[in-house]
């Protein structure tokens, strides 16, 4: 799976949310300032060359819609993040992530419930 650039991701983050989307859904749900048409319309292009997006013409409109599941493309993301930068070390990930980020009390111990509740399902 290839990766998205910024611009592109920001707006396969829309296109996830709306799930299928016109241009005018996708330039009103931006935030201003709104990007130019011609930049979504190379943004899609360039996704769709990636195999990211697909659409479905209605007579001169297209509806966009994406291929790739959200949670499939960030998955791939932070394995490879764990991978190039952590010495494919998830616990040397989770120690960074943890002592890096300023999270609070309250988030350590919603991580921890996170953490407990897939032990627990692997032992099943």
């Amino acid at each position: 799976m290839q990766q998205l650039t910024n611009s592109e991701e920001q707006l396969m983050e829309h296109l996830w949310k709306l799930e299928k989307a016109f241009m005018k859904d996708l330039l009103e749900a931006f935030p201003e300032p709104k990007p130019k048409t011609t930049t979504v319309a190379t943004l899609l292009k360039r996704m769709i060359d990636k195999d990211f997006v697909a659409y479905t013409e209605f007579g001169n409109s297209r509806e966009y819609y994406p291929l790739v599941p959200k949670t499939d493309y960030f998955s791939k993301h932070v394995n490879g993040l764990i991978k190039n930068f952590f010495n494919d070390s998830a616990s040397q990930f989770a120690s960074f992530f943890t002592n890096e980020t300023n999270l609070s009390e309250k988030e350590l111990q919603e991580l921890k419930k996170i953490v407990d509740n897939a032990i627990q399902k692997k032992k099943k």
